[in-house]
């Protein structure tokens, strides 16, 4: 193997979700891990932290309902013995119908477990090299530094993607004008655990019109000449609001469902702040991903009603995210085809947000703790949500590949057809999966702490 990784184990570069969730797996599998992360001698310009798993965007990993496409893979990774959601469950915050977290109590979880486990060796320091042999995972993220990314490239005969990607605003809670916000849940659903912003409709036609004429912050690293590429669930609110001045009413600033819970009145438009910490001392304006200067963003964002005098903690910020071309590249292991001991997992791959990465990050540790130790690799079942992601990234639209969310739409429908609209349908389709994980975890002697059974072999996900 190479020098960076153990003799007989896996090496994984990158120690965000994907690559946590990963080295967990392999090491729960009782291989060991060489886990390189060039944290904290150098971060990217949207990581602030020194521990791993940084949640660099929104703090929400968004829903936990079992008819929505995340909920379902959400469920699914906490019986087959997730680091990552179990750090997510230990760490919540409250946010309705949502899963949201502490930011830096999960990272500081799941920065525990990894440096505490006995199978984990960290490397500290930039990885800038592709190794060459052995059992490896590049788990680098949409962040991947600009040497390891242009190694990635020519590996893949320059078969690399972009788009940009935008992170909320965070103000303190204690600055927020609560003669004028009042608590509510977010359109009904959960308690009141949302701060909400009312507007009247003059109010929100003079803020649109300063949002939609507010100056951008620079681009440094754009290719001059080229179309900006948003990934649509985090586009920047300004660039949305362009589209029309109804679509943040029909959006992020949705009314519909929240009256105020002492006058029962209703509103033009609502901008929600949700819970940052479990302390309740800062809240991230939701929906609100912006590419503004800074000091647009004060000007602006303070006209909404109660944020006359917010203190912004963190402002909005924008970067570049690289995913590969993966229906060319990879298998439904996240292996590549032209070396199938070399993983990758995580947002480069195609697969887009905090709980997909996780995902792609437990599949890929599964396959190479087997390759590891002999075996073969290991598919989930395109009826488990976690394995429809993985077929998705590698036997999608070639042509038009875009980074997926978890969705009902990527699974095989139903053998029959179920009545009742799409939320029965939905239900179907996540005990159909749910079903699966349970047979999966029993057949391998999976203990739900993501661990096989001593000897225990990988039974094949994919139906006999």
């Amino acid at each position: 193997m190479s020098a960076l990784g153990p003799d007989g184990g896996v090496l994984i570069v990158g120690a965000g979700l994907a690559g946590c969730e990963a080295a967990w797996q392999a090491a729960k599998r009782g291989v060991k891990v060489r886990l390189c992360e060039m944290k904290p001698e150098k971060k990217s310009p949207a990581h602030r932290a020194d521990t791993y798993a940084e949640l660099v965007c929104s703090n929400s990993l968004r829903s936990n309902e079992l008819t929505n496409g995340v909920g379902l893979l959400k469920e699914e990774l906490r019986r087959l013995g997730s680091l990552i959601m179990e750090a997510a469950d230990a760490t919540r915050v409250a946010a309705g119908g949502a899963l949201a977290v502490d930011r830096e109590r999960f990272s500081a979880y799941i920065t525990e477990k990894i440096r505490s486990s006995p199978n984990i060796e960290i490397v500290p320091g930039e990885v800038t090299q592709l190794p060459a042999e052995g059992v490896r995972i590049i788990a680098t993220g949409p962040l991947t530094s600009d040497a390891l990314a242009e190694k990635i490239s020519e590996l893949v005969g320059g078969k690399s993607l972009y788009f940009y990607d935008a992170a909320a605003p965070i103000v303190d809670a204690e600055s927020v004008d609560m003669t004028k916000a009042f608590f509510a849940s977010r359109y009904g659903k959960g308690g009141a655990d949302y701060i909400n912003c009312p507007m009247t409709e003059p109010e929100y036609k003079a803020f649109y019109d300063a949002l939609i004429h507010a100056e951008e912050a620079e681009l440094h690293d754009f290719e001059k000449g080229e179309r900006l590429k948003v990934f649509e669930g985090c586009m920047p609110v300004e660039i949305m609001a362009r589209r029309g001045e109804d679509t943040l009413r029909f959006g992020p600033m949705k009314p519909v469902g929240i009256r105020h819970p002492v006058t029962g009145k209703e509103f033009y438009a609502v901008v929600q702040l949700r819970r940052e910490n479990e302390a309740g001392t800062m809240y991230n304006l939701v929906g609100f991903q912006t590419h503004l200067t800074w000091g647009e963003q004060r000007r602006v964002f303070r006209m909404i009603p109660g944020l006359e005098n917010a203190e912004f903690l963190r402002y909005g910020v924008m970067h570049r995210n690289t995913f590969l071309c993966s229906p060319e590249l990879l298998e439904a292991d996240y292996s590549l085809r032209t070396d199938r001991s070399l993983f990758f997992a995580g947002q480069m791959t195609g697969v887009e947000g905090y709980i997909e990465s996780a995902a792609s990050g437990f599949a890929a540790g599964v396959s190479a703790a087997s390759r590891a130790r002999g075996g073969e690799p290991y598919f989930f079942p395109e009826t488990t949500m976690i394995g429809a992601m993985a077929a998705y990234v590698s036997r999608g639209d070639k042509t038009a590949f875009q980074p997926m969310n978890a969705n009902f739409g990527v699974m095989p429908p139903l053998e029959k057809r179920v009545k009742g609209g799409k939320r029965l349908r939905n239900e179907a389709l996540a005990n159909r999966a749910l079903g699966e994980i349970d047979r999966i975890v029993s057949e391998n002697g999976w203990d739900g702490a993501g661990a096989d059974r001593e000897g225990a072999g990988l039974s094949d996900g994919r139906e006999s």
